[in-house]
């Protein structure tokens, strides 16, 4: 839980100190879709934070559940090749739905995941010098920054901007 150090400010002669406890194994994990509508008009940002959990089938499957609720229809899925992605029970579980087509990206490719441009944003930017005291400040701080994020449709645009897919929006 050690804060991404960057340059700040601070008044002449007060050195900033980034207080952090040491040897704490606490973490928070976080499962996130950036979305583009059809036409290319809407974009979206869905997300589930998971304190001191690893990704695994047991909440990405929900959260599948739930995107495929909200998105309605069909959609296709693009993403990495986190083990997760590629587990069992994850494409036991695609391969009942008839509305979601998943296709993985090439491996070692993050310049080619928009949501990997997201997690970059998320530590160098809002996060960067947060020292919290546990995973739930963390969970806590960190979804009230995405909750921001999924507001601003130019910054959610940019991230796609970024990568060099079709899927790229004008």
């Amino acid at each position: 839980m050690a804060p991404l150090v960057r340059r700040t400010w601070a008044p002449i002669g007060q050195t900033p100190i980034l207080y952090q406890r040491t040897g704490a194994r606490e973490k928070v994990s976080m499962i996130g879709a950036l979305t583009v509508s059809p036409r290319r008009r809407r974009v979206g940002l869905y997300f589930s934070l998971l304190t001191n959990q690893n990704v695994k089938a047991g909440n990405l499957i929900p959260f599948l559940r739930e995107l495929r609720v909200h998105l309605g229809g069909r959609f296709l899925l693009v993403w990495d090749r986190l083990n997760v992605h590629r587990g069992v029970r994850t494409q036991e579980f695609l391969a009942r739905l008839k509305t979601v087509r998943a296709e993985f990206l090439p491996p070692y490719a993050p310049e080619l995941n928009p949501v990997e441009g997201l997690w970059g944003y998320l530590k160098m930017n809002p996060l960067a010098n947060h020292a919290p005291r546990d995973a739930d400040e963390l969970a806590d701080k960190a979804g009230w920054i995405v909750r921001e994020v999924q507001d601003d449709t130019h910054l959610l645009r940019s991230f796609i901007r970024r990568t060099p897919l079709s899927l790229c929006l004008k």
